[in-house]
């Protein structure tokens, strides 16, 4: 490895920014590196503000987005714009996190230069190619142009070895969102810092009496099977004495069934998006999760809330398995069923809150870095080999 080796790290979406902040703190804290952080603006707002509460400055912004700009328009966008960069830059290596149109799109640009690629979060299967849509096929095509694959969990290193990826390729190392997690909750220490902004994102919501955290956004949902689900939240919040808050993804696909279908119940305290240290602090403080979200699947097994995936289908199997989440889909009468369990049944509640380490124990961003070769406070020691 040269003596200063050049890390690009690409991200584009909220989830992206909050599990690649902790490796690009670890980078930018060792020697020998020149660690480049790249934007490609898919959620400008949301990723700014993580960046912020990290203390992490980009380097360069793509700004791909454009209205009503399709999937493909999005990856075109990405792949010219990514190009500059490489070209630029000249990396030793580009670093993508899951399974995002920004990952995949920097994935294939940077093969296409010749650099190495390392691919954090790698190995997650579904094994549905359309849910989640257009993620799973994201990471798989992510893996063929991977050099190394940064799994979080013996089940992913598995999933890739069935494949037949290299075995001297594959590194497991934990989640880094459980990483991310550690560190904003010893930022948020014990005091009431998220408070004030609570207050004013959602201004009639209780914090001192129960409540049920919601989270939804999935595109493979749009349609009826997001209106059934809002209406599931809807019968439970009028059958039960229980507050639901629901920060909503700005997507007006998600926005207009929940705004029509939710906006007039006392009991569901509806709001934009909230900020990363916002939704720690909720996911601490709510009795249990509702969600669509692979993170926070992640995070609330290491809070110990329990969780109801609103999907039929879930990469994440580790929480299910250890009975502290359970697959829901997006039915009207299975949500209602669960959801009142675990508010009922005090046994079924118990049972599924539980701490869990089964993602990860928050070193995973020092695994990644010792991985590429930078010793802290040392010298860089040879890389592994990559394609060239």
């Amino acid at each position: 490895m040269a003596a200063n080796t050049k890390i690009l790290v690409v991200l584009g979406t909220r989830p992206e920014a909050i599990k690649l902040a902790p490796v690009i703190r670890e980078l930018r804290g060792r020697p020998g590196q020149d660690t480049h952080v790249c934007l490609t603006g898919q959620h400008r707002e949301m990723v700014s503000s993580i960046l912020s509460f990290f203390q992490i400055e980009a380097d360069c912004d793509l700004e791909v987005m454009q209205p009503n700009q399709s999937l493909s328009g999005l990856a075109a966008r990405s792949l010219v714009g990514l190009d500059r960069v490489l070209t630029d830059f000249s990396p030793d290596w580009t670093i993508v996190q899951g399974d995002t149109t920004t990952a995949f799109a920097a994935a294939l640009a940077s093969f296409h230069r010749h650099v190495k690629v390392a691919h954090v979060e790698a190995g997650l299967r579904s094994f549905d190619r359309t849910r989640p849509f257009p993620e799973e096929a994201n990471r798989v095509m992510t893996t063929v142009v991977t050099d190394l694959h940064f799994c979080p969990t013996p089940l992913a290193r598995e999933n890739l070895l069935a494949e037949r990826v290299p075995v001297e390729s594959i590194h497991v190392v934990g989640n880094t969102v459980i990483d991310a997690l550690h560190q904003a909750v010893e930022r948020l220490g014990v005091g009431d810092v998220t408070r004030t902004s609570l207050a004013a994102s959602f201004p009639r919501l209780r914090l001192d009496r129960p409540f049920v955290l919601v989270t939804g956004h999935r595109r493979e949902s749009f349609g009826k099977p997001f209106e059934d689900l809002c209406l599931a939240i809807r019968d439970v919040a009028r059958a039960e004495d229980v507050q639901f808050v629901y920060p909503v993804h700005l997507n007006p696909n998600v926005r207009r069934p929940v705004f029509e279908i939710l906006g007039g119940e006392d009991r569901v305290h509806l709001g934009e998006p909230v900020g990363y240290p916002e939704l720690v602090s909720l996911a601490q403080r709510c009795r249990f999760i509702l969600t669509d979200s692979g993170g926070i699947q992640e995070e609330a097994a290491a809070l110990g809330k329990p969780v109801l995936v609103m999907r039929d289908v879930t990469e994440r199997r580790e929480s299910v398995d250890a009975g502290v989440s359970r697959l829901v889909g997006t039915s009207h009468d299975v949500i209602v069923e669960w959801t009142l369990r675990l508010l009922r049944d005090d046994a079924t509640f118990r049972q599924m809150a539980r701490r869990v380490d089964v993602y990860g124990d928050g070193r995973a961003s020092p695994r990644i870095a010792d991985a590429l070769g930078l010793v802290p406070g040392g010298r860089p020691v040879p890389a592994p080999r990559g394609r060239d």
